[in-house]
């Protein structure tokens, strides 16, 4: 049985897959624990436009659910939560997941 975390032969790396600036703003939200509608109030958009980001995303990463998709941003480098795996990212993120979750009245563990 293959381990979760465990990379295969057709497991995706990070440089195939090209995810816009919005879409990279998107997954940090997830990982900060947003709802899309939530989401949606930050960027200024609409939750369809936030539904759709997010279906496009997981297509394109393919993942499965949130969670699923926040394991692999986290491999990948794609967001720093907590001060862990951070890392320089093609795009200026708009807030640390710590922050957004400051601003909710939420502590991290």
């Amino acid at each position: 049985m293959t381990k979760p975390a465990e990379i295969t032969p057709t497991t995706l790396t990070n440089t195939s897959i090209a995810l816009s600036e919005r879409e990279l703003q998107v997954i940090e939200l997830v990982a900060a624990g947003l709802t899309n509608q939530d989401i949606a109030g930050k960027l200024a958009i609409s939750k369809r436009t936030v539904d759709n980001h997010i279906s496009n995303i997981l297509t394109k990463t393919k993942t499965d659910n949130r969670v699923a998709l926040v394991r692999w941003a986290l491999q990948w480098g794609k967001v720093c939560i907590d001060e862990v795996n951070c890392c320089l990212i093609d795009t200026t993120p708009i807030n640390s997941v710590n922050s957004v979750l400051n601003k909710q009245g939420l502590e991290s563990a």
